[in-house]
């Protein structure tokens, strides 16, 4: 189903949008404060030769034809627990993330947001996984990664930096390893608590071993890594996902990448390989567990921060954005009485689409689906959830609306998902639901951009 934003009938006033907007300026002012991004070409870094070291040096790559875009990212969500005082010196962090579009290059973004503390990598790698479940790489593809031409990069408290161009083909599908190794403390660590990936760690520098040896811990988190982007000639832009955790993909089978912004990657690829009039995108996964629009937790910065205080950094700042698939508002729902009324979750979410608009991007957004049987499931949260979803099927929120809540909800019980697509707990979907979802988005919705701002 796809419809128009035009902010007509039903609009919220204006001068409740202005205040929305002021206070909205005062977070992006102070989020960009403490989060200074250091470039590849600028910033803290220290030129020192890495010594020794089997793998070969990842020299940028030479000017190519393709298009730089985002194979894989994830948000960093919060400060991770334990971590506040030695962060993660002495360990290799071997973080497995999926590439959802092919490229002949690579590069990377590593995050200390969360960093109380320099962040201090000498050593940094990326390579092909030899196989599922597994922390070995294939020989052949290890590449030493650089930062402004030296192994060595230090991020500040806050910061974040991007790798040179590493030259290495990375087919569609691929899992990749990107390892890092800090010899001393810096924490907290910035991490993303969910993955539904299977990554690992090995204690001492390990970075460029190819096989699985040293790794002998497995973890559910990425740590410090935000970004994998290629040169591709599969895709010419990007579309970013925003959401919570049924973007997250929680209760997804661990490794199986069955997220519903996976399936829909797949269904781009697939219509890039058959030439269909699709759009040439590639897809990108900004959902963060209990996420809401409004409000974030505690913390400065923030663990969870709203989507609101986090839409230029995880969305604005994404490789080459060409659209945006917002799926957000049933935490606001749940968590937040105080501020969860129907106008506010409204405006939170035009606000989103309006400051999309500046930067000339289209705006999907989703229904609200059904959280019948959930342990914080009431009447008077599924008043709010069906007056919400029928503004934004009005077309007065986005520019086209993808209704995730017709295509799983139970239709003898509309409260509830139905019991195929229901992980169990009543609010997350299960497998099936996930793939009923990245199947069920038009993507002929993709196309075209932002209407004119007259």
């Amino acid at each position: 189903m796809t419809v128009g934003h035009d902010g007509g009938a039903g609009a919220p006033p204006a001068k409740h949008r202005a205040l929305l907007a002021a206070i909205v300026a005062l977070i992006v002012t102070i989020s960009a404060a403490i989060y200074a991004s250091v470039s590849a070409d600028g910033g803290a870094r220290d030129h020192t030769s890495l010594a020794g070291g089997p793998a070969p040096r990842g020299k940028a790559a030479p000017a190519s034809t393709g298009t730089w875009v985002g194979a894989w990212s994830a948000s960093p969500a919060a400060a991770e627990p334990g971590t506040e005082t030695t962060g993660m010196a002495g360990v290799s962090v071997r973080n497995v993330v999926h590439a959802g579009v092919s490229g002949t290059s690579a590069r990377i973004t590593l995050s200390n947001l969360y960093g109380q503390s320099p962040l201090t990598i000498t050593h940094a790698t990326i390579a092909l996984s030899a196989g599922p479940d597994t922390a070995a790489a294939l020989a052949d593809s290890m590449r030493r990664l650089t930062f402004g031409g030296s192994p060595r990069v230090v991020v500040p408290p806050g910061g974040q930096v991007m790798s040179d161009v590493a030259r290495l083909a990375v087919p569609y599908g691929a899992d990749v390893l990107v390892t890092t190794y800090s010899p001393v403390p810096s924490g907290p660590v910035t991490h993303h608590p969910r993955a539904q990936q299977t990554s690992y760690l090995a204690d001492g520098e390990h970075t460029a071993d190819v096989t699985a040896v040293a790794y002998t811990t497995e973890t559910p988190y990425w740590r410090y890594l935000t970004a994998l982007d290629v040169l591709s000639h599969e895709a010419d832009g990007t579309v970013v996902a925003l959401g919570d955790s049924i973007t997250d993909g929680y209760g997804s089978d661990t490794g199986a990448n069955n997220r519903w912004t996976d399936v829909l990657a797949e269904r781009l690829h697939e219509a890039a390989a058959d030439g269909r009039d699709t759009p040439r995108y590639s897809v990108v996964n900004q959902g963060i567990s209990g996420n809401r629009i409004l409000t974030g937790r505690s913390g400065r910065p923030a663990d969870n921060p709203s989507a609101l205080s986090r839409f230029e950094r995880d969305v604005l700042e994404r490789t080459n954005v060409k659209a945006v698939i917002i799926v957000l508002g049933v935490n606001d729902i749940l968590h937040s009485p105080e501020l969860a009324d129907r106008e506010g979750i409204l405006d939170g979410l035009r606000t989103l689409v309006d400051r999309a608009h500046g930067r000339g991007l289209k705006v999907i957004g989703s229904t609200i689906m059904p959280f019948g049987g959930y342990g914080r499931h009431t009447q008077a949260r599924e008043e709010m959830r069906q007056q919400i979803n029928e503004e934004i099927r009005s077309g007065r929120v986005f520019d086209a609306v993808v209704d995730f809540d017709a295509a799983l909800r139970d239709p003898y019980d509309p409260r509830r998902l139905r019991a195929e697509y229901d992980s169990g707990d009543h609010l997350h979907p299960s497998d099936k639901g996930y793939e009923r979802m990245g199947r069920y988005l038009d993507l002929d919705d993709l196309k075209g951009a932002a209407p004119v701002q007259l």
